[in-house]
C-alpha cells in the first residue's frame, strides 16, 4: 500500500494525464515529459498503488477498474490544489488561451453565443468556446461522457458531483407565420391570445430532441381537459420556427427566442390560451471545476449575459 510520507505526489499529475489521454506519448506532451519518463512514472505508480492501472489495447492504453475509480476524485483534487497555490488573482482573461466546451440547445446559439463572442473579444480575445449539442435523455452525463465544461439545462435533480446555478426563467409564446389565414380570419394581432379551440385545432410543431410527441404545453392543456394536434417534432429550435414560417402550422417557443427571431423569420408572436409555468434553466458543471479561476470567470460572464432573459418575479 502507498504511504503518503514516501509517495511522490508528482506521480499523481502523471496518473491524471494518463487517465485523460490514454497514451504515454500524449500524456508526455501534455506534461512536457518524454514518453520514456512517463512510462517510468507509470511503473512507479503501479508499484506504489499495487495495481496495473493500465493495459495495452490497440495503440492506446485502457484503464483498469481501479484506475477508473480514481479518475474523478483525482482530477477534482488536483484542480483544488492548483487553485490553492495560484491564488484568487491567478486567471488573467486578457492573456488566457483556455478552451471550454459548453453544451446547450440552439436557443443559446441564437441568444447567448453572439453576445458572449462580443464579450470575449473585448476581454479575453484568445479564450476559445465551443457550443456542442445536448445529448437527449442524458443531460447530466454530458458533463462526464463528452468532456463538457458547462451545460445549460432545465432545472432537475442532480447527483452530488454536479454543481449548479440558476440562470434564467422563460415563459412560452405561440408563433405563427405572418398572414396565417385562420388567425387572420379571427382578426388576431400579435400579442393577442389565441382562442383555445383554434389553438387545439391547428397543427403544431413541437421542439423535442428525443422525438417525443408531448411536452410542457400538452401538460398545461391536459389540466384544462384539452389536447393539441402535434404534426411534427424537431430536435432544434431553429427547425421549429423555420417549419412554422413556411407552413400553416404553429408552435410554442420560449418567449425571448420567439421575439428575437420573429422579424427575420416572418413570424407573429401570440399568447397561449392556457396558463403555462415558466421553465427554469440552470448552468451545471462538474464539481472538480468549482475552484478553477478561468471556469469561475466564464460562469460569471454567462450568468451576466443571460440575466436580461430572466422572466421571473
Amino acid at each position: 500500500m502507498a504511504n503518503l510520507k514516501t509517495f511522490d505526489l508528482n506521480l499523481l499529475r502523471v496518473l491524471d494525464a494518463l487517465l485523460k489521454e490514454n497514451s504515454t506519448v500524449r500524456a508526455g506532451q501534455h506534461l512536457g515529459l518524454s514518453q520514456p519518463a512517463v512510462s517510468a512514472a507509470l511503473g512507479r505508480l503501479r508499484g506504489a498503488l499495487g495495481d496495473d492501472l493500465f493495459f495495452r489495447r490497440g495503440k492506446g492504453l485502457e484503464p483498469t477498474e481501479y484506475a477508473l475509480t480514481l479518475k474523478d476524485d483525482l482530477a477534482f483534487l488536483l484542480e483544488r490544489i492548483e487553485g490553492l497555490i495560484q491564488g484568487p488573482n491567478a486567471f488573467e482573461p486578457a492573456i488566457s488561451d483556455a478552451s471550454f466546451r459548453i453544451s446547450g440547445s440552439d436557443f443559446f446559439a441564437e441568444l447567448l453565443m453572439p453576445r458572449l463572442a462580443e464579450r470575449l473579444q473585448a476581454f479575453a480575445p484568445n479564450l476559445r468556446v465551443h457550443l456542442v449539442d445536448l445529448v437527449p435523455d442524458s443531460y447530466v452525463e454530458t458533463l462526464d461522457r463528452y468532456d463538457v465544461d458547462l451545460a445549460i439545462i432545465p432545472n432537475m435533480s442532480l447527483p452530488d458531483w454536479v454543481e449548479s446555478q440558476p440562470v434564467f426563467r422563460s415563459s412560452f409564446s405561440v408563433i405563427a407565420r405572418k398572414d396565417h389565414p385562420r388567425l387572420q380570419r379571427e382578426g388576431l394581432q400579435s400579442g393577442d391570445a389565441i382562442p383555445i379551440d383554434l389553438f387545439c385545432d391547428i397543427g403544431h410543431v413541437l421542439f423535442s430532441p428525443e422525438g417525443n410527441s408531448a411536452a410542457l404545453g400538452d401538460t398545461a392543456l391536459a389540466k384544462v381537459g384539452r389536447e393539441r394536434r402535434v404534426i411534427m417534432t424537431m430536435p432544434i429550435f431553429s427547425g421549429v420556427y423555420r417549419a412554422v414560417a413556411g407552413s400553416d402550422l404553429i408552435a410554442l417557443l420560449p418567449t425571448a427566442l420567439a421575439r428575437h427571431v420573429a422579424e427575420t423569420a416572418g413570424l407573429c408572436v401570440y399568447r397561449a390560451p392556457m396558463h403555462m409555468p415558466t421553465a427554469e434553466l440552470c448552468m451545471i458543471w462538474h464539481r472538480r471545476y468549482s475552484a478553477n479561476a478561468a471556469h469561475i470567470w466564464l460562469r460569471g460572464q454567462i450568468a451576466d449575459l443571460l440575466e436580461p432573459l430572466d422572466e421571473g418575479d
